[in-house]
């Protein structure tokens, strides 16, 4: 039987690093924790160097992160993203987000 994807959210000098999984399986979680870590400190950067896999919903929780960010008036940006993320987001239209 197979381990349920699992993701990590950590605090970082400047950042929130994101780790694991970055799925349907976990996009809502990684969501609440996300607004949750945005709403107490203004990184400037969403680094997800630690993404281990990602899929359409995974995208649209850095999205969503992102707009939640700007709607605080933080400028946050993606870093490390995974090849195959860039790769969604191309195809989705929406590379120029990240």
């Amino acid at each position: 039987m197979s381990q349920p994807a699992t993701f990590q959210l950590a605090d970082a000098p400047g950042a929130l690093r994101v780790s694991g999984a970055l799925t349907f399986g976990t996009a809502a979680a990684a969501l609440e924790a996300g607004r949750t870590a945005l709403d107490r400190a203004t990184p400037a950067k969403l680094d997800l160097a630690g993404v281990t896999q990602a899929d359409s919903a995974g995208l649209a929780t850095v999205l969503a992160l992102l707009a939640h960010a700007r709607q605080k008036g933080n400028d946050l940006r993606v870093a490390n993203a995974p090849a195959g993320l860039e790769a969604l987001a191309r195809v989705s239209g929406v590379a120029t987000l990240l």
